[in-house]
Formats: C-alpha cells, sequence, structure tokens
C-alpha cells in the first residue's frame, strides 16, 4: 500500500522491486523518521513533500564508488574503446548514475582515450538529490585512497589527484569531466528511451528489479543502443535468463560487457 500510495501521489514506480530490499529499506526510513507503523510512514509521506523527499533516499540507496570493479573499466578500454573510436561522435548513456561516481569515472576513462570531447553523456537517476551532488562532482576526501587504488587497477594512465583538488571539505573533480554531461531525471520504470546511443552502462541497479521490471529496463536499452552498440551491467547482474538473452552477445562476460545482437 505504500509504493502503490507513492506511485499515485508522486508518480514513482517502486512496484516491480523486489521485496526483500525493499523491506530492508522500509525499516530503516521507519527508524530514521521516527514512524511506529509503515502505515504511519504512509500518512506522513502523502501529506508532507518533505518527507517523501526523505524517504526516497532510503528506496534509491545512493551508494557508490569511483571505478568500482576496476576489471570492467579495464575492459572497457581494451573491448569497446576500439570500436568507439570509429564513431565520428558518441552518445553514452549512464542510467542509474546516483551521486555521480560512475560518470566521472567514464569521462575519466573517455578523456585518457581521447574520445571526451566528441562524447555526450546522459547521466539520469530518479533521486534529484543524487542528482545534485552529481552535478557538484564533490565527494569526500578520506574516500580517495579507494578510488585511486581503483582508477589504477582499471588500466588508468595518469595521476589521479591530475583529477581534483581539495576544496569545500571533499574533493572536487575538475569541471571539464561534465562539460558534456547532461544531468537528469529518468525513471527505468515509467519512462522512455529518449536518445539513440552507442553505449549503456547500468550497474549495480537492476538487480533490485524483479523479473518483469528488469525485461522492461533491457528492453529500454536494446531500444536505446545503435547497431551493435554496448551494454554494461553490474558484476552480480546478467541477461542470461531474460526476454533478451537473445538480443545480446558477451563481449567480455566475466566483466559483464555485451554487444547488441545483428539483427
Amino acid at each position: 500500500m505504500l509504493v502503490e500510495a507513492v506511485y499515485l501521489k508522486y508518480n514513482y514506480d517502486f512496484r516491480d522491486y523486489t521485496g526483500a530490499s525493499q523491506k530492508r529499506r522500509v525499516l530503516v526510513a521507519l527508524r530514521e523518521m521516527d514512524c511506529d507503523t509503515v502505515s504511519e510512514l504512509q500518512a506522513k509521506v502523502l501529506h508532507q513533500p518533505e518527507a517523501f523527499s526523505q524517504l526516497l533516499q532510503y528506496l534509491t540507496i545512493p551508494v557508490s564508488e569511483m571505478f568500482r570493479d576496476p576489471e570492467y573499466f579495464a575492459a572497457i578500454r581494451s573491448q569497446v574503446v576500439p570500436f568507439l573510436r570509429t564513431y565520428p561522435s558518441l552518445k553514452i548513456w549512464v542510467a542509474g548514475c546516483s551521486t555521480g561516481e560512475e560518470v566521472y569515472s567514464l569521462a575519466i576513462l573517455l578523456h585518457e582515450e581521447g574520445l571526451l570531447e566528441r562524447t555526450m553523456i546522459y547521466a539520469t537517476d530518479i533521486n534529484p538529490v543524487s542528482l545534485d551532488a552529481a552535478r557538484r562532482g564533490v565527494f569526500p576526501l578520506d574516500r580517495m585512497r579507494l578510488f585511486t587504488e581503483n582508477y589504477q587497477k582499471s588500466g588508468g594512465k595518469r595521476a589521479f589527484s591530475d583529477y581534483y583538488t581539495a576544496a569545500y571539505g571533499g574533493a572536487l573533480f575538475e569541471r571539464m569531466l561534465v562539460e558534456n554531461v547532461t544531468f537528469a531525471d529518468h525513471s527505468l520504470a515509467t519512462d522512455s528511451v529518449f536518445s539513440e546511443t552507442h553505449f549503456v552502462s547500468c550497474r549495480n541497479v537492476m538487480i533490485y528489479f524483479n523479473r518483469r521490471l528488469q525485461n522492461r529496463v533491457l528492453g529500454l536499452f536494446h531500444e536505446s543502443l545503435c547497431h551493435r552498440g554496448f551494454l554494461g551491467l553490474g558484476s552480480k547482474e546478467s541477461i542470461d535468463f531474460s526476454s533478451y538473452a537473445s538480443r545480446f552477445e558477451p563481449l567480455a562476460r566475466r566483466e559483464r560487457l555485451f554487444r547488441k545482437a545483428a539483427e
């Protein structure tokens, strides 16, 4: 009833998110928002828009890191970039971008491969607070050690510190990395495709969806991708048992990189 009410009131659709993960998040929200029951939380959310904004932070789990799973980015460098070089201009979609760590990671990779200036990146998420954080590009200084290690393992070609300066109590990343990035609100559960793209990266998002929503999302990506375009998923995600299993070919199966099958 809570997620149905949220959908009817705010048009945010969590109805096809997996029940177990939703239950964990709602229990945390109950505690943090000082509610004794889900009914009390529902009433609060329906009558106080600011309470919904707070609930959204628990329902979407904005957690990420730069160059997460370094082998994924190494595989992009070695197996996807050579194909991307053949296009005069590029469009890349980072779906479920959270607070922007993956966007900046891809931008750094593309910059080092000489592709950033001719690339338009669409970074989308349903959480406006996360999108604002992504636009700012300021990350905690105490995370730079982990991010640096990930970057080096992914095949980084420079000193990671070249890309940020210590400011505002955190690490402020170079603005040139996001000059060609459009940050936008987009729901994989309710919205449609908005552009043809060459590469879609959507990692650690579909693990929270049930089978029906996973199929919908893969359909969006298939529709968005150009002929023989590329798809990247999270380390625990797969297309093997989806309705689109035959519509993509594994490019680097272990790293979860796929290519749209020829039609």
